[in-house]
């Protein structure tokens, strides 16, 4: 069986502590309470092992399971930025032998930009669109479900049906107004756009394009086909199919994505929001979400709808960047063709591992802080607002109202420490990360200082 040496730390109250050292296992694993119910001592979960039912009480498991969801999900992200930035390092023969720190990628990225000065004329052309990050509404939503299943509470509402509240910008449908710059997102197979397209723009007469021109190209075109016929990035006008990088001005037909402001004639119908929502929201949110009670009448609602926020904030995902480079080669000196290949070779493998990068730096922030390249997505951080529901949570009278079984509860005061534990090297141990990852953002979005 195993055994708990406890180092009380100030998260858990001493009333708590008193109460439940006293309900200890006997040797033989066996439970001296009276009345202890069908749970048994034995081996206690982990909050870092992602083990559920630690407590036996679905409400108090859940900020476990959220933190547990936090400490994964930000120890993963940690060791493939340091995997990415090595990886880079051997690419631009950067000799990295320390820990992976602001330093160390002032180090790499001062080769980059060496690298693109010796083989580009004048500077890069960067059009950049940051990840979106977003909490999950599938989560909240089926974990408050399932919260107030285990409850006892006669649940008649399908989740799937189920929309949010959204504390920040609404992506999808929204029962209520919509605002925001191009607030609607209108899917169709192709219609007139009056907004920016997110797809391919059908144009009608020559115009600039933003991303793949498939047609006629009035400058150069990076690449064509067996037709003779532009099907790459075209330095002039494209008269044709216009493959947009990042979402643009479309003066044609749009296929995909148009966005439009709420109000226009094209955003009616069967639109999505993509702003914010003053009712509720489904599909996503970048920022906190709550979900609403799936039972018609259910005591334990609240409690289930607090520990489910934690699991959807804690739950969030980040969609790619959006990352467009151009550049042109210097004449001369470098400029051969082996040199040039190699060159592109090594800008194709910092487009990737960048742009990997940048997208788990931003979940990363998001988590930690609440912001996403200094761009508030929570008002309160996932992490801030656990620790403060984990903290309430510790203390004698807060337990009390959970239907924790006898059995089950020596193992909850392990289950705080850990807590604590976690939360403490979460506020201190990810700086150093956070600094290095926002050196490398700046770097990158911005072509190396170009």
């Amino acid at each position: 069986m195993k055994k708990y040496v406890y180092g009380l730390g100030a998260l858990v109250a001493p009333s708590l502590i008193g109460m439940l050292v006293a309900t200890g296992c006997g040797e033989d694993g066996s439970n001296p309470l009276e009345n202890a119910g069908a749970e048994i001592c034995g081996e206690c979960g982990e909050i870092a092992k992602g083990d559920v039912g630690i407590s036996g009480d679905v409400r108090l498991d859940g900020f476990f399971k959220a933190l547990g969801n936090m400490q994964n999900a930000t120890g993963s992200i940690q060791a493939d930025f340091e995997g990415n930035i090595r990886a880079l390092a051997a690419v631009y023969d950067v000799n990295l032998t320390g820990a992976i720190n602001a330093a160390a990628v002032a180090q790499l990225t001062a080769a980059i930009r060496a690298d693109i000065d010796a083989n580009v004329e004048g500077s890069v052309s960067v059009d950049y669109q940051p990840p979106r990050c977003q909490a999950s509404l599938d989560v909240a939503v089926e974990a408050q479900a399932n919260c107030e299943v285990k409850a006892g509470c006669d649940v008649q509402v399908d989740p799937g049906q189920v929309s949010v509240a959204c504390e920040g910008q609404c992506s999808g449908g929204c029962d209520a107004e919509c605002s925001g710059d191009f607030s609607c997102q209108v899917e169709a197979p192709s219609v007139q756009c009056t907004g920016k397209c997110e797809g391919a723009c059908t144009l009608e007469a020559a115009a600039t394009c933003e991303g793949t021109c498939r047609g006629t190209c009035s400058g150069e075109c990076s690449a064509r086909d067996g037709n003779g016929d532009c099907a790459g990035e075209c330095t002039g006008n494209c008269q044709g199919t216009c493959e947009m990088a990042v979402a643009a001005e479309c003066s044609g037909s749009c296929t995909g994505k148009c966005l439009v402001n709420q109000g226009s004639a094209q955003c009616t119908g069967d639109v999505s929001c993509r702003g914010e929502c003053s009712g509720k929201c489904s599909g996503g949110c970048e920022g906190s979400v709550t979900p609403p009670s799936a039972s018609a009448s259910c005591d334990a609602s609240a409690d289930c709808q607090a520990s489910a926020k934690a699991e959807a904030n804690a739950s969030l995902e980040c969609t790619p960047p959006q990352f467009k480079l151009e550049y042109a080669f210097a004449a001369g000196g470098n400029a051969d063709l082996d040199a040039q290949a190699s060159f592109t070779a090594r800008i194709t493998e910092l487009k990737a591992l960048g742009l990997a990068i940048v997208q788990g730096a931003a979940k990363y922030e998001a988590l930690l802080t609440g912001k996403v390249e200094g761009r508030t997505v929570f008002e309160t951080s996932p992490l801030a607002q656990l620790r403060a529901s984990v903290t309430g949570l510790a203390n004698a009278n807060a337990i009390a109202e959970f239907d924790i079984p006898a059995g089950k509860l020596p193992c909850v005061l392990p289950a705080f420490q850990e807590a604590g534990a976690t939360l403490a090297s979460l506020a201190t141990n990810t700086a150093g990360t956070l600094e290095a990852q926002a050196s490398f953002v700046g770097a990158f979005t911005s072509g190396f200082g170009s």
